[in-house]
Protein backbone atom coordinates (compact mmCIF):
# COMPACT_ATOMS: atom_id res chain seq x y z
CA UNK A 1 0.00 0.00 0.00
CA UNK A 2 2.82 2.34 0.96
CA UNK A 3 4.75 1.56 -2.25
CA UNK A 4 1.55 2.08 -4.29
CA UNK A 5 1.11 5.54 -2.78
CA UNK A 6 4.76 6.35 -3.51
CA UNK A 7 4.28 5.22 -7.10
CA UNK A 8 1.19 7.38 -7.57
CA UNK A 9 2.97 10.36 -6.02
CA UNK A 10 5.96 9.90 -8.34
CA UNK A 11 3.78 9.61 -11.45
CA UNK A 12 1.75 12.64 -10.36
CA UNK A 13 4.94 14.62 -9.75
CA UNK A 14 6.27 13.69 -13.17
CA UNK A 15 3.09 14.86 -14.88
CA UNK A 16 3.21 18.11 -12.90
CA UNK A 17 6.77 18.73 -14.12
CA UNK A 18 5.78 17.78 -17.69
CA UNK A 19 2.91 20.29 -17.50
CA UNK A 20 5.32 23.02 -16.36
CA UNK A 21 7.73 22.04 -19.14
CA UNK A 22 4.94 22.22 -21.73
CA UNK A 23 3.91 25.68 -20.50
CA UNK A 24 7.56 26.80 -20.67
CA UNK A 25 7.88 25.57 -24.27
CA UNK A 26 4.60 27.25 -25.24
CA UNK A 27 5.53 30.61 -23.70
CA UNK A 28 9.15 30.56 -24.84
CA UNK A 29 8.74 29.34 -28.42
CA UNK A 30 5.10 29.31 -29.51
CA UNK A 31 3.23 32.22 -27.92
CA UNK A 32 4.99 34.97 -29.88
CA UNK A 33 6.84 32.78 -32.41
CA UNK A 34 10.30 31.25 -32.18
CA UNK A 35 11.88 34.37 -33.70
CA UNK A 36 11.35 36.18 -30.39
CA UNK A 37 12.94 33.50 -28.22
CA UNK A 38 16.32 34.76 -26.90
CA UNK A 39 18.06 31.50 -27.79
CA UNK A 40 16.78 31.72 -31.40
CA UNK A 41 17.71 35.40 -31.72
CA UNK A 42 21.31 34.36 -31.10
CA UNK A 43 21.13 31.82 -33.91
CA UNK A 44 19.67 34.43 -36.30
CA UNK A 45 22.85 36.48 -36.04
CA UNK A 46 24.48 33.78 -38.17
CA UNK A 47 23.89 34.71 -41.86
CA UNK A 48 23.84 31.01 -42.80
CA UNK A 49 21.02 30.24 -40.37
CA UNK A 50 17.57 29.84 -41.94
CA UNK A 51 14.87 30.15 -39.30
CA UNK A 52 12.22 29.01 -41.81
CA UNK A 53 14.00 25.69 -42.45
CA UNK A 54 14.89 25.35 -38.77
CA UNK A 55 11.23 25.59 -37.76
CA UNK A 56 10.34 22.63 -39.99
CA UNK A 57 12.60 20.50 -37.79
CA UNK A 58 12.10 22.25 -34.45
CA UNK A 59 8.29 22.10 -34.22
CA UNK A 60 8.08 18.31 -34.82
CA UNK A 61 11.02 17.91 -32.42
CA UNK A 62 9.25 19.57 -29.48
CA UNK A 63 5.88 18.01 -30.34
CA UNK A 64 7.24 14.47 -30.55
CA UNK A 65 9.42 15.03 -27.49
CA UNK A 66 6.42 16.17 -25.45
CA UNK A 67 4.38 13.15 -26.63
CA UNK A 68 7.19 10.81 -25.51
CA UNK A 69 7.44 12.57 -22.17
CA UNK A 70 3.68 12.36 -21.61
CA UNK A 71 3.38 8.65 -22.47
CA UNK A 72 6.29 7.49 -20.30
CA UNK A 73 4.88 7.82 -16.75
CA UNK A 74 1.57 6.15 -17.61
CA UNK A 75 3.37 3.22 -19.23
CA UNK A 76 5.18 2.60 -15.95
CA UNK A 77 1.93 2.21 -14.00
CA UNK A 78 0.14 -1.05 -13.20
CA UNK A 79 -2.99 0.37 -14.85
CA UNK A 80 -1.22 0.45 -18.21
CA UNK A 81 0.49 -2.90 -17.76
CA UNK A 82 -2.82 -4.58 -16.85
CA UNK A 83 -4.23 -3.44 -20.20
CA UNK A 84 -1.92 -5.13 -22.75
CA UNK A 85 -3.61 -3.66 -25.84
CA UNK A 86 -3.39 -0.08 -24.53
CA UNK A 87 0.15 -0.64 -23.25
CA UNK A 88 1.26 -2.00 -26.61
CA UNK A 89 -0.42 0.82 -28.58
CA UNK A 90 1.08 3.56 -26.41
CA UNK A 91 4.44 1.79 -26.53
CA UNK A 92 4.37 1.89 -30.32
CA UNK A 93 3.49 5.60 -30.31
CA UNK A 94 6.31 6.26 -27.82
CA UNK A 95 8.88 4.40 -29.92
CA UNK A 96 7.76 5.87 -33.27
CA UNK A 97 7.77 9.39 -31.80
CA UNK A 98 11.36 8.87 -30.64
CA UNK A 99 12.58 7.28 -33.88
CA UNK A 100 11.15 10.14 -35.96
CA UNK A 101 12.58 12.66 -33.51
CA UNK A 102 16.01 11.07 -33.81
CA UNK A 103 15.94 11.96 -37.51
CA UNK A 104 15.24 15.62 -36.65
CA UNK A 105 18.07 16.05 -34.20
CA UNK A 106 21.15 16.01 -36.51
CA UNK A 107 19.97 19.08 -38.45
CA UNK A 108 19.04 20.94 -35.26
CA UNK A 109 22.45 20.24 -33.73
CA UNK A 110 24.18 22.08 -36.58
CA UNK A 111 22.96 25.38 -35.14
CA UNK A 112 23.01 24.34 -31.46
CA UNK A 113 23.78 27.09 -28.98
CA UNK A 114 27.33 26.62 -27.75
CA UNK A 115 28.91 25.68 -31.07
CA UNK A 116 30.63 22.43 -32.00
CA UNK A 117 30.79 21.24 -28.38
CA UNK A 118 27.01 21.39 -28.12
CA UNK A 119 26.61 19.77 -31.54
CA UNK A 120 28.68 16.77 -30.42
CA UNK A 121 26.91 16.59 -27.03
CA UNK A 122 23.43 16.53 -28.58
CA UNK A 123 24.53 13.90 -31.12
CA UNK A 124 25.82 11.76 -28.24
CA UNK A 125 22.43 12.22 -26.57
CA UNK A 126 20.77 11.13 -29.82
CA UNK A 127 22.90 7.97 -29.93
CA UNK A 128 21.92 7.11 -26.35
CA UNK A 129 18.26 7.70 -27.27
CA UNK A 130 18.49 5.40 -30.30
CA UNK A 131 20.47 2.77 -28.40
CA UNK A 132 18.21 2.47 -25.33
CA UNK A 133 14.92 2.70 -27.25
CA UNK A 134 15.97 0.22 -29.94
CA UNK A 135 17.03 -2.40 -27.41
CA UNK A 136 13.82 -1.84 -25.45
CA UNK A 137 11.75 -2.43 -28.59
CA UNK A 138 13.81 -5.48 -29.64
CA UNK A 139 13.43 -7.05 -26.18
CA UNK A 140 9.64 -6.50 -26.40
CA UNK A 141 9.46 -8.31 -29.76
CA UNK A 142 11.52 -11.14 -28.22
CA UNK A 143 9.01 -11.31 -25.31
CA UNK A 144 11.85 -10.71 -22.85
CA UNK A 145 9.63 -8.59 -20.63
CA UNK A 146 12.03 -7.94 -17.75
CA UNK A 147 14.80 -6.79 -20.10
CA UNK A 148 12.24 -4.77 -22.08
CA UNK A 149 11.16 -2.89 -18.94
CA UNK A 150 14.75 -2.18 -17.93
CA UNK A 151 15.73 -0.77 -21.34
CA UNK A 152 12.55 1.25 -21.82
CA UNK A 153 13.08 2.84 -18.41
CA UNK A 154 16.60 3.75 -19.57
CA UNK A 155 15.09 5.12 -22.78
CA UNK A 156 12.70 7.24 -20.75
CA UNK A 157 15.60 8.47 -18.64
CA UNK A 158 17.16 9.77 -21.86
CA UNK A 159 13.82 11.26 -22.92
CA UNK A 160 13.69 13.04 -19.55
CA UNK A 161 16.91 14.86 -20.50
CA UNK A 162 14.49 17.23 -22.29
CA UNK A 163 13.57 18.43 -18.79
CA UNK A 164 16.78 17.84 -16.83
CA UNK A 165 18.92 19.73 -19.33
CA UNK A 166 16.84 22.89 -19.02
CA UNK A 167 17.17 22.78 -15.24
CA UNK A 168 20.89 22.00 -15.12
CA UNK A 169 21.92 24.52 -17.79
CA UNK A 170 20.53 27.51 -15.82
CA UNK A 171 23.08 27.53 -12.94
CA UNK A 172 25.90 26.48 -15.26
CA UNK A 173 25.16 29.41 -17.58
CA UNK A 174 25.62 31.82 -14.68
CA UNK A 175 29.29 30.90 -14.40
CA UNK A 176 30.26 29.45 -17.78
CA UNK A 177 30.10 30.50 -21.40
CA UNK A 178 27.48 28.69 -23.50
CA UNK A 179 30.25 26.77 -25.32
CA UNK A 180 30.93 25.04 -21.97
CA UNK A 181 27.62 25.23 -20.10
CA UNK A 182 25.43 23.69 -22.81
CA UNK A 183 27.48 20.56 -23.61
CA UNK A 184 28.29 20.07 -19.92
CA UNK A 185 24.58 20.28 -19.06
CA UNK A 186 23.80 17.62 -21.68
CA UNK A 187 26.41 15.18 -20.36
CA UNK A 188 25.45 15.78 -16.72
CA UNK A 189 21.77 15.25 -17.53
CA UNK A 190 22.46 11.94 -19.29
CA UNK A 191 24.66 10.78 -16.41
CA UNK A 192 22.28 11.84 -13.62
CA UNK A 193 19.19 10.35 -15.26
CA UNK A 194 20.81 7.00 -16.05
CA UNK A 195 22.41 6.76 -12.60
CA UNK A 196 19.03 7.46 -11.01
CA UNK A 197 17.24 4.66 -12.88
CA UNK A 198 20.07 2.21 -12.12
CA UNK A 199 19.89 3.19 -8.44
CA UNK A 200 16.11 2.63 -8.48
CA UNK A 201 16.60 -0.73 -10.18
CA UNK A 202 19.05 -1.91 -7.50
CA UNK A 203 16.83 -0.58 -4.72
CA UNK A 204 13.80 -2.43 -6.09
CA UNK A 205 15.86 -5.64 -6.35
CA UNK A 206 16.88 -5.32 -2.70
CA UNK A 207 13.27 -4.76 -1.63
CA UNK A 208 12.11 -7.78 -3.62
CA UNK A 209 14.88 -9.95 -2.14
CA UNK A 210 13.97 -8.73 1.34
CA UNK A 211 10.30 -9.66 0.86
CA UNK A 212 11.24 -13.13 -0.41
CA UNK A 213 13.47 -13.75 2.61
CA UNK A 214 10.73 -12.55 4.97
CA UNK A 215 8.09 -14.76 3.36
CA UNK A 216 10.26 -17.92 3.41
CA UNK A 217 11.83 -17.30 6.83
CA UNK A 218 9.26 -15.46 8.96
CA UNK A 219 10.52 -13.93 12.17
CA UNK A 220 8.09 -14.63 15.04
Amino acid sequence: MKNEKKGKFMVGSMYFIIALFTIYIFVMFLLNGVEWAPIVKGKMQNPNFSVTTWKWFFYPHILLGTISLAIGPFQLTKKSQKNPKLHKMLGKIYAVAIFINILMVPYLTLSATGGIGSTIAFLVLNIFWLWTTSIGVIRATQRKITAHKEWIVRSYAITWVFVTFRIVVIPLSLFLDSSFSFPLAVYLSILMNLLFVEWRKQKNKQLTTGRNITSTNPVI
